[in-house]
């Protein structure tokens, strides 16, 4: 079972660690091309990107535990594809319709300086004509997980980083262009990993879609009931996550300069935590929703407690890292001693985020899993109202302690409630 958990969640790991490398290199490239109004319009576009799709996370998730249990029970997983693929396009489709209005709604939310707007508009209106191959691969990559595979999402996501940067490199410095450069690069890399997922499909998972009708698949009914409350349940649950991390930034912003840039630094501690859990919750995804539609219980407490082990054992390694070499860390980030400075009196809440957060990424692989998902809104919907409380009611006394602490309260939470809600569902 340790075999397996590794096959499944290494690659994942991998996958998460390429994905800071694109935008660090986006940085680095409009970083030198002269004007600061690049670096921002790249950071307020992709903003916007990233709103957009996490909003429609449900793709992926939704798909993922479908498709692992079906694939357990050995029933038709060639229809959660095709199902969640027309979903994604039809999306699409409809973000391509509304892009105007949904460009000025992402304007007015966000509030960027006048004077980037038009170049912001530059970005987007490339970037846009990428949500078609964006939201397939949340489909795909779901899919690939439900079916154990997630080498295939770790060679797509390596392989569309080297084609954005090698893109974006030659659109810039061989082309001349400016922010469009980056853009296309970022476009081209978006079709390239989309398409390569078809290709993947069609040379691996061929006799398994071979003779599928599309319209049966998307009418007839699902083989595991409640899949449209699945994707529902995972949006509504989606919007909650987006406005506790959205108001995370706004209210650090608000305490000035220093502490928005402290905040950002610590963040990364956090970051750093879950590029090695999201690939244990991704295994707990796999295995716990095949085993949960194979009916498997034996093996299927076996790859929970697996599981755990391994998030428990690697949350000791960080929590031991980030108390005993946080200072260290944060002279890895910045040469700024104001901010080096501040960052040390909040060191103490972002070494807790392990602690904390371990049961919620546990349980969201777990719930995703075997479709649980009304578990997962409310586990996220009680982190929410402890944040929300706890920054409210406290922040005239202790700041920006009271917003770590209110962070890291969002966490524990949302572990306790599933936790809580599991123990409830087995006792049944």
């Amino acid at each position: 079972m340790n075999r397996r958990i590794l096959h499944l969640a290494v690659p994942s790991i991998i996958s998460n660690i390429t994905v800071p490398l694109l935008g660090l290199v986006d940085v680095a490239i409009t970083g030198h091309m002269g004007e600061t109004r690049y670096m921002a319009a790249i950071a307020v576009g992709s903003m916007m990107f990233n709103i957009i799709y996490w909003m429609f996370s449900f793709l992926r998730f939704g798909t993922g535990g479908l498709t692992a249990q079906l694939y357990g029970a050995k029933g038709n997983v060639a229809h959660t594809l095709v199902r969640s693929s027309a979903i994604a396009v039809t999306v699409a489709a409809t973000l391509l319709a509304v892009q105007i209005p949904l460009f000025r709604l992402a304007v007015w939310f966000i509030n960027p300086e006048a004077e980037i707007i038009d170049t912001i508009h530059t970005y987007y209106n490339i970037c846009i004509w990428g949500t078609i191959p964006s939201l397939l691969l949340y489909t795909f990559t779901g899919w690939f997980v439900g079916m154990q595979n997630t080498r295939a999402p770790m060679v797509i996501s390596i392989t569309q980083n080297i084609v954005n940067i090698c893109l974006s490199c030659f659109f810039v410095y061989v082309c001349g262009m400016k922010i469009e450069g980056v853009a296309l690069g970022t476009l081209t890399a978006q079709w390239v990993g989309a398409l390569m997922a078809c290709s993947i499909l069609y040379s691996k998972y061929r006799n398994v879609l071979r003779g599928v009708s599309i319209k049966k698949c998307i009418c007839q009914k699902v083989d595991i009931d409640g899949a449209s409350s699945v994707n529902v349940t995972l949006f509504i649950r989606t919007l909650f996550l987006i406005a506790v991390n959205l108001y995370f930034i706004e209210a650090g912003a608000r305490g000035g300069a220093v502490i928005l840039a402290v905040n950002s630094v610590l963040m990364q501690m956090f970051i750093l935590y879950t590029y090695v859990m999201d690939g244990f919750a991704f295994a707990a995804e796999a295995l716990c929703g095949r085993y949960h539609g194979a009916g498997d219980k034996q093996n299927f407490d076996r790859a929970m407690r697996g599981v755990w082990i391994w998030s428990l054992l690697l949350t000791a390694c960080y929590t031991a890292a980030y108390a005993f070499g946080g200072e260290q860390f944060l002279a890895m980030l910045t040469d700024d001693a104001a901010i080096r400075s501040a960052a040390t009196e909040y060191l103490p809440w972002a070494a807790a985020i392990p602690l904390c957060g371990v049961a919620a990424f546990v349980w969201d692989g777990v719930f995703v899993g075997i479709t649980m998902t009304l578990g997962m809104l409310w586990g996220t919907f009680g982190g929410a109202v402890a944040f929300f409380l706890i920054y409210i009611l406290l922040y005239p006394t202790l700041h920006n302690h009271a917003l770590w602490m209110a962070f890291n309260a969002y966490l524990l939470m949302r572990g306790v409630v599933q936790h809580i809600i599991y123990l409830t569902s087995r006792s049944r």
